[in-house]
Protein backbone atom coordinates (compact mmCIF):
# COMPACT_ATOMS: atom_id res chain seq x y z
CA UNK A 1 0.00 0.00 0.00
CA UNK A 2 1.53 3.45 -0.76
CA UNK A 3 1.76 6.26 1.68
CA UNK A 4 -1.76 8.39 2.74
CA UNK A 5 -0.53 11.99 2.44
CA UNK A 6 -3.19 14.10 3.86
CA UNK A 7 -2.84 17.78 2.66
CA UNK A 8 -5.18 20.98 2.73
CA UNK A 9 -4.66 24.33 4.64
CA UNK A 10 -4.68 25.23 8.30
CA UNK A 11 -7.37 24.07 10.97
CA UNK A 12 -8.76 21.27 7.78
CA UNK A 13 -8.24 18.73 10.14
CA UNK A 14 -5.19 16.72 8.76
CA UNK A 15 -3.71 15.75 12.27
CA UNK A 16 -6.76 14.39 13.56
CA UNK A 17 -7.96 12.98 10.85
CA UNK A 18 -4.51 11.19 10.38
CA UNK A 19 -4.23 10.01 14.10
CA UNK A 20 -7.88 8.46 14.11
CA UNK A 21 -6.99 6.95 10.46
CA UNK A 22 -3.74 5.66 11.16
CA UNK A 23 -5.40 3.88 14.13
CA UNK A 24 -8.52 2.38 11.63
CA UNK A 25 -6.07 1.08 9.38
CA UNK A 26 -3.27 0.10 12.04
CA UNK A 27 -0.63 1.85 10.34
CA UNK A 28 2.17 4.21 11.93
CA UNK A 29 1.52 8.30 11.79
CA UNK A 30 3.89 10.56 11.17
CA UNK A 31 2.87 14.77 11.23
CA UNK A 32 5.58 16.96 9.68
CA UNK A 33 5.21 19.68 11.71
CA UNK A 34 5.31 17.26 14.98
CA UNK A 35 8.36 15.96 13.54
CA UNK A 36 9.85 19.19 12.83
CA UNK A 37 8.76 20.67 16.40
CA UNK A 38 10.67 17.43 18.51
CA UNK A 39 13.51 17.68 16.20
CA UNK A 40 13.96 21.42 16.53
CA UNK A 41 13.32 21.41 20.12
CA UNK A 42 11.34 24.81 19.92
CA UNK A 43 8.03 25.83 18.00
CA UNK A 44 7.11 26.48 14.68
CA UNK A 45 6.54 30.23 15.72
CA UNK A 46 10.23 30.29 17.31
CA UNK A 47 11.90 28.49 13.93
CA UNK A 48 10.12 31.15 12.26
CA UNK A 49 10.68 33.76 14.62
CA UNK A 50 14.92 33.14 14.60
CA UNK A 51 15.46 32.02 10.88
CA UNK A 52 12.22 32.97 9.00
CA UNK A 53 10.32 30.75 6.99
CA UNK A 54 12.73 29.87 4.92
CA UNK A 55 14.48 28.18 7.53
CA UNK A 56 11.56 26.59 8.66
CA UNK A 57 11.12 25.01 4.92
CA UNK A 58 14.48 23.55 4.75
CA UNK A 59 13.24 21.64 7.97
CA UNK A 60 10.66 21.06 6.55
CA UNK A 61 12.24 19.36 3.50
CA UNK A 62 14.59 17.73 5.22
CA UNK A 63 11.60 16.17 6.97
CA UNK A 64 10.07 15.04 4.04
CA UNK A 65 12.60 13.74 2.74
CA UNK A 66 13.03 11.32 5.94
CA UNK A 67 9.29 10.46 4.85
CA UNK A 68 9.91 9.80 1.45
CA UNK A 69 11.50 6.30 1.93
CA UNK A 70 8.64 4.91 4.33
CA UNK A 71 5.74 2.63 2.86
CA UNK A 72 2.14 2.28 4.49
CA UNK A 73 2.06 5.02 6.42
CA UNK A 74 -0.21 7.94 7.32
CA UNK A 75 1.25 11.40 6.75
CA UNK A 76 0.04 14.83 7.40
CA UNK A 77 1.80 17.75 6.11
CA UNK A 78 1.64 21.25 6.73
CA UNK A 79 -0.45 23.70 5.00
CA UNK A 80 2.88 24.72 2.79
CA UNK A 81 4.80 21.82 2.40
CA UNK A 82 4.01 21.34 -0.96
CA UNK A 83 4.59 24.86 -2.51
CA UNK A 84 8.51 22.65 -2.54
CA UNK A 85 8.56 21.49 -5.69
CA UNK A 86 10.86 18.59 -4.35
CA UNK A 87 8.59 17.86 -1.80
CA UNK A 88 5.72 16.82 -4.27
CA UNK A 89 7.72 14.85 -5.90
CA UNK A 90 9.07 13.01 -3.04
CA UNK A 91 5.78 12.14 -1.60
CA UNK A 92 4.38 12.15 -5.03
CA UNK A 93 6.05 8.76 -5.85
CA UNK A 94 4.78 6.65 -3.05
CA UNK A 95 1.46 8.63 -1.63
CA UNK A 96 -1.99 8.64 -2.36
CA UNK A 97 -3.18 12.43 -1.57
CA UNK A 98 -6.34 12.93 0.60
CA UNK A 99 -6.78 17.21 -0.06
CA UNK A 100 -8.63 18.21 3.07
CA UNK A 101 -10.41 21.03 2.78
CA UNK A 102 -12.60 23.87 4.34
CA UNK A 103 -14.32 27.24 3.55
CA UNK A 104 -12.03 30.08 5.33
CA UNK A 105 -14.79 30.70 7.57
CA UNK A 106 -14.34 27.48 8.50
CA UNK A 107 -11.17 27.83 9.07
CA UNK A 108 -10.79 30.94 10.90
CA UNK A 109 -13.16 29.73 13.30
CA UNK A 110 -10.95 26.79 13.99
CA UNK A 111 -8.19 28.60 14.11
CA UNK A 112 -9.65 31.04 16.93
CA UNK A 113 -10.64 28.39 19.18
CA UNK A 114 -7.50 26.16 18.81
CA UNK A 115 -5.45 26.81 21.67
CA UNK A 116 -2.16 25.71 19.90
CA UNK A 117 -2.99 28.35 16.88
CA UNK A 118 -0.67 31.36 17.57
CA UNK A 119 2.30 28.76 18.88
CA UNK A 120 2.47 26.02 16.06
CA UNK A 121 0.68 28.51 13.33
CA UNK A 122 2.60 31.64 13.03
CA UNK A 123 1.11 34.49 10.84
CA UNK A 124 1.85 34.07 7.37
CA UNK A 125 1.27 37.71 6.60
CA UNK A 126 0.94 39.74 9.52
CA UNK A 127 -2.37 40.84 7.99
CA UNK A 128 -5.94 40.13 9.15
CA UNK A 129 -6.45 36.28 9.31
CA UNK A 130 -9.50 36.08 6.79
CA UNK A 131 -8.02 37.89 4.64
CA UNK A 132 -4.55 35.72 5.08
CA UNK A 133 -6.75 32.53 5.01
CA UNK A 134 -8.37 33.42 1.87
CA UNK A 135 -5.35 34.48 -0.20
CA UNK A 136 -2.83 31.66 1.02
CA UNK A 137 -5.47 29.24 -0.09
CA UNK A 138 -6.04 31.02 -3.30
CA UNK A 139 -2.49 30.71 -4.05
CA UNK A 140 -2.47 27.33 -3.11
CA UNK A 141 -5.48 25.79 -4.46
CA UNK A 142 -4.45 24.92 -7.94
CA UNK A 143 -1.24 22.55 -6.28
CA UNK A 144 -3.79 20.69 -3.97
CA UNK A 145 -6.06 20.01 -6.59
CA UNK A 146 -3.41 18.68 -8.46
CA UNK A 147 -1.57 16.65 -6.09
CA UNK A 148 -5.03 15.29 -5.01
CA UNK A 149 -6.39 11.43 -5.56
CA UNK A 150 -9.34 12.30 -2.62
CA UNK A 151 -11.03 15.99 -2.21
CA UNK A 152 -12.64 15.73 1.23
CA UNK A 153 -14.24 19.14 2.30
CA UNK A 154 -14.27 18.99 6.06
CA UNK A 155 -16.30 22.22 6.76
CA UNK A 156 -19.61 20.70 8.02
CA UNK A 157 -17.99 17.76 9.58
CA UNK A 158 -16.72 15.87 12.53
CA UNK A 159 -13.50 14.29 12.66
CA UNK A 160 -15.18 9.96 12.63
CA UNK A 161 -17.40 11.44 9.16
CA UNK A 162 -14.00 12.65 7.37
CA UNK A 163 -12.35 9.42 8.47
CA UNK A 164 -15.01 7.16 7.33
CA UNK A 165 -15.11 8.95 4.02
CA UNK A 166 -11.47 8.46 3.27
CA UNK A 167 -11.67 5.00 4.72
CA UNK A 168 -14.91 4.08 2.28
CA UNK A 169 -12.84 5.38 -0.60
CA UNK A 170 -9.60 3.63 0.35
CA UNK A 171 -11.62 0.42 0.73
CA UNK A 172 -13.45 0.59 -2.19
CA UNK A 173 -10.40 1.55 -4.31
CA UNK A 174 -7.90 -1.30 -2.60
CA UNK A 175 -11.13 -3.81 -4.25
CA UNK A 176 -10.54 -2.27 -7.37
CA UNK A 177 -6.84 -2.88 -7.55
Amino acid sequence: MKNIILTGYRCTGKTEVGKRLSARLDLPFYDTDELIIEKAGMSITEIVEKGGWDAFRLRETETVRELGSNSNCVIATGGGTFEALENRKILKQNGFFVWLSADVETIVERMRSDKKSSRNRPSLSNGDLVTECALTIGKREAVYRRLADLIVDTSNKGIDKVVDEIFTFLSCRCRKD
